[in-house]
């Protein structure tokens, strides 16, 4: 059991760091929650992701990476590489649309980065119509270095935080086992990266103020920045500018945990088995990534961005062919409000290319909030 082998380690080694329970309670072989074989995501799971609503969202996406490829002066090797796919539904849509819409040759390539054996079946099973289109790698580090696009779908939230509180000075929340179960420990900061993070962020410092701060998203973004040749990295999650995020009124920070749909704030209770995540501070992936040579090029609502890309468009188009096609459209409007509001989409951007702006962000990019 996933709880109490974490329980075992806490007592061989003493309290750990939240980040080292998190990403223990969601990534340990087998038994943590994104590593097993249960169902997570959709109607059998604990949440839903834009990508749950309808195809249109990969269509859209296959659209704005038609862009970039042009942009890109139409490399025959272009390659679109997706970290953390789930069941595989948004590079399904992707795929079809371009063999639907584009001509990109014979040359280009899908690469999935997927760890969990168990999710990597059901992509198999998904996308196998698309013959050797698809590829598949264990980690960003397997990938040959390419030219083309790194996408990412709610996977930042998903990745393990380090939770601070404010007391005489910052302190950091430390796991222990506590009776039958688990408490916080408050200790000192674990890392200098914290307190040089705190400093950048301007966190406030409130007595009794908690917050979440995810340093692994530089090392996910560093992978990015040293498998990428030259193009775009896509990020589509829930988040904010670091001045919203760490406002004085967000005195408990962001952390949440969903379970069969619903949502709690104890992330100490149904481990393995419930889902815990974190807004997504896109002020830091704007500046760690110019330090890697990732240059932001766009920030926006994801209603917004999917709204220049054409949306309207394509749904008159898909209704013009099939008039049954009005049946999608309450579960589109979910891509446009609701999740349109709460997730961003962010694209940066490696080489040397002057860019003068992407269909995305026609309507409006709030880059200047960043």
């Amino acid at each position: 059991m996933l709880e109490e082998t974490i329980k075992e380690m806490i007592r061989l080694e003493g309290a750990i760091t939240f980040e080292r329970f998190m990403e223990a309670a969601l990534y340990m072989p087998e038994h943590g929650y994104y590593m097993s074989g249960r169902e997570v995501i959709g109607p059998g799971g604990d949440f839903y992701t834009s990508t749950h609503l309808h195809p249109v969202f990969g269509w859209l996406l296959a659209i704005q990476m038609d862009e970039m490829r042009s942009l890109l002066g139409e490399p025959p090797g272009f390659t679109i590489v997706e970290v953390g796919a789930g069941r595989g539904y948004l590079s399904e849509g992707i795929i079809s649309y371009v063999l639907r819409e584009f001509d990109w040759g014979d040359g280009w390539r899908y690469v999935i980065v997927e760890r969990n054996p168990h999710m990597r079946r059901a992509q198999e099973e998904l996308l196998s119509g698309h013959g050797g289109l698809v590829q598949w790698a264990s980690s960003l580090a397997a990938v040959e270095r390419f030219c083309g696009c790194v996408v990412s779908n709610e996977l930042i939230d998903a990745l393990p935080v380090h939770l601070i509180q404010k007391e005489d000075v910052f302190r950091e929340v430390y796991v222990d086992v506590t009776g039958d179960g688990f408490e916080d420990r408050l200790g000192a900061l674990s890392t200098p990266e914290l307190a040089e993070y705190i400093d950048r962020y301007r966190i406030p410092e409130i007595p009794g103020y908690r917050t979440e701060v995810n340093l692994c998203a530089r090392g996910f973004l560093e992978e990015v920045a040293g498998a990428l040749a030259e193009g775009f990295v896509i990020t589509i999650d829930y988040g904010y500018p670091f001045r919203e995020y760490y406002a004085e009124e967000r005195s408990r920070g962001t952390l949440l945990c969903y379970h069969r749909h619903t949502c709690n704030e104890d992330p100490y209770r149904n481990v393995g088995e419930q889902d815990i995540t974190a807004h997504v501070n896109f002020s830091s992936l704007k500046d760690w990534g110019e330090e890697m040579g990732l240059r932001t090029v766009g920030y926006c609502p994801q209603g917004t961005f999917l709204v220049s890309l054409g949306i309207d468009r394509v749904i008159t188009e898909m209704l013009r062919a099939d008039p049954s096609f009005q049946a999608a459209i309450p579960r589109i409007k979910g891509l446009l409000l609701g999740m349109g509001d709460t997730h961003k989409v962010m694209v940066q951007y490696k080489g040397r290319r002057e860019l003068e702006g992407l269909k995305g962000f026609e309507l409006r990019n709030r880059l200047y909030l960043l």
